[in-house]
């Protein structure tokens, strides 16, 4: 069973990233949905399918650094697996 999820932000989307040790690699983002989120959102929805036995989310592609840098600024860690 698919799970399929359709929430207006009305240009209220937040989002933080963290290591996995939990400290947070770039600025507090708030504003439009960014790019890199799934689903034709035009900025303003967070849309998502969900994998009812798993919890995965199904339509989920891995952002870029670059992508992920133009939302939260420079990022603190370096890693090698996030293009």
């Amino acid at each position: 069973m698919i799970l399929k999820l359709s929430a207006k932000c009305s240009d209220l989307f937040f989002a933080q990233v963290f290591d996995e040790q939990g400290q947070q690699l770039g600025r507090d983002y708030d504003g439009y949905v960014p790019a890199f989120m799934p689903g034709d959102h035009c900025g303003d929805y967070v849309q998502l399918e969900i994998d009812t036995k798993t919890g995965q989310i199904l339509n989920w592609k891995q952002p870029t650094r670059t992508a992920l840098t133009k939302t939260f600024g420079p990022l603190k860690v370096e890693d090698s697996d996030n293009g």
